[in-house]
This record gives C-alpha cells, structure tokens and sequence, in this order.
C-alpha cells in the first residue's frame, strides 16, 4: 500500500508541473503575438528612415563625407553587444548566445585586440562576472517586448564609448529570429557604419498563427520602397548634416530591431521547451499510471490469495 501511495503522490505532482508548464507555454505564445505586433508598428518608421538614408546615399558620395559614424579607424578594442534573457526556462538561447560572444571574446585576443563587454540581460552579465570579464555597461530589466526608450538608452551608451575612442568597433551578437523551432546567434557590425550597409534590403515579418490546434509561424517578404530624391531639390540644410543627425536614429532603429528579435526567439525558445516539457510530463504520467495499475492489480491478487488460503485453511 505504502507503494501505491508514493505512485499516487508522484502522478499528483507530474499533473501539477504539466499544469504550469503547460500555462507557462500559453503565456509566452501570448507574449510573441504581442513581440509580432511590436514588430509591425515599428515598420513604417523604419521604412521612412531607410527611404530617406537611401535617397541622401544617391545624392552624396558618402565615402567622401566626413562623419564621425562613418570614419573607418585603425582598431585596437571593440565592444561586444551581447544580448540574452533575464531568466532562464527557455532551452539553449542563452547558452548558444553566450557561447558565441565567447568564442568571438578569444578570436579578438588571438588578434592581438582588447575588447569590453555590453551586455543586456541577466544571464550573461552572471556568466560574465563571474569569469571577471571586463564589462563597461550592463542592462537588465527591460520589457518582455522591447520599445525604443530601452534602445534609445543603449545606442547612446555605445555612441558614447565610439566617440570618445574608448572603443573603436562595436559589434552585435544577438539571436535572429527564424521560427518557433529555430534561432540563430549572429554577429553584426554596428559602429562604424559603412555606406554599403545602409542600403535598402528586402525584410520580413513573422507572423504567429494557430493551425490544426498549434501554434506556427508565417513569415511575410516585405520591400522597402526605394526613392531617388530629384537631382534638382534643394536641402533646407546641408545633405551632410542630415545625414549626421538620422545616422544616430539608424543605428538605434537597427538595435531595437535585434532586441525585438532577440525577445521573440526567447519567448520562442521557451515556448519550445515548455512544451517539450508539457509532453515529457504527459508521457511520464502514462508512465506511472501504468506502473500504479500493475501494483494495484498485484495487491489485489494478493489479497485475494490470502483471502482463498485463509478459507482453505479454515475448511
């Protein structure tokens, strides 16, 4: 009886981890329709910046533009934009993400280069410390579904290390978003900007949708339309002063892309292992069900043996 009692008690506390499980799911599905959304409110502002960076690229030689965001400069340290979650739950995303910055950490200092961290998240500002990395700006914190304030703060901070020389190159490893089941740690050059990679790129949107009772994503090309300014037009200011107040909003509109990216592959990632774990629990559940059905049936034999003998002997 005491065995039947433990089994009883163990399917009881697998029911109620599936139960949280299960709801911790449904809350990050939640949570990526909300980082979808955030995706596609941020777009038009994104499409009307890249339309004017493209129409000014037409209009001036950028290579020749003597812009503090645009000067290529012999590189001694670089800081390492390193983005992960604040917690945990949520399968190999922040392992896979920290790993990265390290093995990008040890190719630097193979080059002979100095490099600093700036990191956004718990987990690798944990990971980190404890391995006395040298950190210049750490953030945690920040919403579920990042907004251009928490960017804004963060482009500031690395502008400030690039234009005091501090640093000479800052690069981005953050997680691209590609589906429910997958991401990807990239690495990007972020500052100094190059005239190439201010030009206009087709893009997509994901989008979280429910098919045959689960969940999947559709993803959706979009173009950015491009517009040659007229050669005739006349600039209230100085094309090249333009340039140099939009190009501080570009950078942030490229780092708040990848925190948004960054966000929906976490919440991706733990919806992925909270259901991983839903079906582990439904399964271990079977499990013991089986085992407690075998234990009761064998008691019951018992008993009944003891009853039958207990009959014979009185007979």
């Amino acid at each position: 009886m005491s065995n039947l009692k433990a089994i009883r008690d163990r399917i009881d506390s697998v029911k109620n981890t599936k139960k949280i499980t299960e709801a911790m799911r449904l809350v990050a599905a939640a949570k990526v329709r909300r980082a979808q959304e955030q995706v596609t409110a941020t777009r038009p502002f994104a499409d009307a910046l890249a339309q004017v960076l493209y129409g000014l690229q037409s209009r001036l030689r950028m290579e020749e533009t003597d812009l503090p965001l645009l000067k290529q400069r012999d590189v001694n340290t670089v800081a390492l934009l390193v983005i992960t979650g604040d917690r945990g739950l949520c399968g190999s995303y922040n392992s896979s993400i920290i790993k990265k910055a390290e093995q990008r950490a040890a190719e630097l200092k193979e080059q002979g280069l100095k490099y600093t961290f700036v990191i956004v998240g718990r987990k690798a500002i944990q990971y980190f410390q404890r391995r006395n990395e040298p950190i210049s700006a750490k953030y945690t914190g920040l919403e579920q579904i990042p907004t251009a304030e928490e960017s804004g703060k963060i482009a500031d901070e690395l502008l400030s290390l690039f234009f005091s020389d501090t640093v000479d190159r800052v690069e981005l490893i953050y997680t691209k978003f590609v589906s429910l089941i997958s991401s990807k740690p990239v690495i990007q050059t972020l500052l100094p900007l190059t005239p190439q990679g201010l030009e206009v790129q087709d893009d997509e949107i994901f989008r979280l949708i429910v098919r045959d009772g689960s969940f999947q994503v559709e993803r959706e090309a979009v173009s950015s339309p491009k517009v040659d300014f007229p050669q005739d037009m006349i600039f209230e200011q100085d094309p090249v002063q333009i340039l140099d107040s939009l190009l501080p909003l570009y950078i942030n509109n490229q780092l708040l892309k990848a925190l948004q990216e960054s966000a929906a592959s976490e919440l991706a990632a733990r919806m992925t292992a909270m259901n991983n774990a839903s079906q582990n629990a439904s399964d271990l559940m079977k499990s013991l069900t089986l085992s407690y059905n075998k234990a009761r049936q064998a008691s019951i034999t018992q008993q009944i043996l003891e009853v039958v003998s207990g009959a014979n002997a009185l007979g």
